[in-house]
């Protein structure tokens, strides 16, 4: 390696031991070799897209994640590409991955969405846009899940269109007021801080006169609502906001570089949505080659064509998600390529509830205590959130279209009108 780096197999033999020490091999004979493949009818079996927890389960699970994650950060090896003031290592991509071949052997604690938000979006959104004060106080603690922060982003009448957000912002001296509401708020019961994306300028074009904010969310005048799903969890939040005062010292970027700001968040959400992120997010190829053997589906010609294009989709969602993680860790801000790993993979999550539901039939909804049959429920319930969760799938056709393919944008009514001039 270059001048001054640590030998890379040296390096990685210490890794391993640092992992052995405190993870379960996925492998008891050899830690070498490769995980075994799933066998029908052998542990647990979970397909689900969204928790189906209680508060108290969801908030061990995050607990124990966090645990795993605060070690690995206190030894070095959570951030190894950062900069070294940020907590990180300095070291080249190579270090990281032979790190994560090395993880890829143990057992490791269940994903959480809030832990991949604080980790995955908002610290590289700091990095990105924070002041040197901000990126003191907050990059450190969120790399290192000291603390957790959560996405304040969509209301009930700017979802798909966040552009068209009316959570007000009112300067006053050093600090500015928040008055508004915020809708599926992933995590934000368990988060210190909540990245707010506000309308500071009601007479600019929508996408001119918004600001963003870190608000701390134990701040006067924040609620915070759970939101029952259908599959049972509260993973999501309602956030009112009521007269909450932030000092000017936490605005993120510039006065008006809200949009800004949110794009490249959503930008770093796309990448890890699109099936590359940390934890199990609904069923995935395996889980649909295991079921097709044990039902013998795969011998059916019309679902064996499925099958083969559930292949095919997966292995190009696994490329398309290797260059999104190289780029990124290339120190380039996400483009809007991420859409269409984004796209391509709620496509997929549907294709594959749609293959379970045709492969089991009436298993799919009677419960009949079989293994690996009724709990296909959740990812079928499920599935559909993604078509709309980090962006819905016509605004990433239209990210597409325009931003990648160079076609003409659509027609847009509202295009450089005042916002308090546009018809709702």
């Amino acid at each position: 390696m270059g001048q001054g780096l640590p030998d890379l197999e040296e390096w990685a033999d210490t890794a391993r031991e640092w992992l052995a020490e405190r993870l379960e091999p996925k492998t008891t004979a050899d830690k070498e070799a490769e995980a075994p493949k799933p066998v029908w009818g052998e542990g647990e079996f979970s397909v689900s897209v969204f928790h189906a927890l209680t508060y108290e389960q969801e908030r061990t699970l995050l607990d124990e994640s966090m645990a795993y994650h605060r070690e690995k950060f206190a030894a070095g090896y959570a951030a190894l590409t950062w900069a070294p003031e940020h907590g990180g290592q300095g070291l080249p991509l190579a270090y990281e991955r032979a790190f994560h071949r090395e993880e890829s052997k143990f057992k490791l604690p269940e994903g959480h969405e809030t832990f991949s938000v604080t980790v995955g979006l908002m610290a590289p959104a700091i990095r990105a846009f924070g002041t040197q004060a901000q990126q003191d106080e907050f990059l450190r603690p969120f790399l290192g899940t000291q603390v957790l922060c959560c996405q304040l982003f969509s209301e009930p009448g700017a979802g798909s269109d966040l552009a068209n957000l009316s959570t007000k912002a009112d300067r006053d001296g050093d600090e500015w007021v928040l008055n508004g509401q915020k809708v599926w708020s992933s995590g934000a019961q368990f988060s210190e801080w909540g990245l707010c994306i506000t309308r500071h300028d009601a007479s600019a074009p929508k996408h001119k006169g918004m600001t963003a904010f870190l608000v701390p969310m134990d701040a006067p005048g924040i609620e915070i609502r759970q939101i029952k799903q259908m599959s049972g969890g509260t993973s999501f939040n309602e956030v009112f906001l009521t007269d909450v005062r932030v000092p000017d010292a936490h605005r993120l970027g510039d006065v008006g570089e809200g949009w800004k700001v949110a794009l490249t968040v959503l930008g770093f959400e796309r990448g890890a949505s699109s099936g590359g992120g940390h934890g199990k997010v609904g069923a995935n190829w395996h889980d649909v080659r295991m079921l097709a053997e044990h039902l013998g589906s795969h011998h059916d010609p019309v679902l064996r064509q499925d099958l083969a294009r559930l292949y095919t989709t997966h292995k190009l969602m696994q490329w398309n998600n290797q260059r999104a993680i190289d780029k990124l860790k290339a120190g380039e801000t996400p483009g809007p390529e991420g859409s269409i790993g984004k796209l391509v993979w709620a496509d997929s999550l549907r294709r594959i509830g749609e293959f379970a539901a045709a492969a089991l039939g009436p298993r799919l909804t009677a419960d009949s205590g079989e293994w690996g049959t009724f709990d296909w429920n959740d990812h079928v319930l499920g599935a559909p959130g993604y078509r709309i969760a980090g962006g819905s799938d016509e605004v990433q056709r239209n990210i597409i279209g325009e931003r990648v393919l160079g076609l003409p944008g659509e027609p847009r009514v509202d295009k450089g009108l005042p916002w308090n001039e546009i018809a709702r």
